[in-house]
């Protein structure tokens, strides 16, 4: 799936990966490949990826919110 996320000053990652795991306020869950369409908001955590090279990646935020749709991604995020 293709993946941003960025926060106000900076887009901290763009490109694809098979799964994204997001620190929401109901819980983290994980999206995959095809997930269905979702609007989230974020709390205080990790943000995890794997990104196409298999290689995890990890960010920290204060918070912030994601949408799904479509196979595309998009996290905003507060630093």
């Amino acid at each position: 799936m293709k993946v941003e996320i960025i926060s106000p000053s900076e887009t901290l990652f763009e490109g694809e990966a098979s799964a994204v795991t997001v620190p929401s306020k109901m819980g983290a869950f994980t999206l995959l490949e095809h997930h269905a369409p979702i609007v989230a908001i974020l709390e205080a955590g990790k943000v995890s990826l794997t990104n196409a090279n298999g290689e995890l990646q990890e960010f920290d935020i204060k918070g912030g919110f994601t949408e799904n749709h479509d196979n595309q991604l998009t996290i905003c995020v507060e630093l």
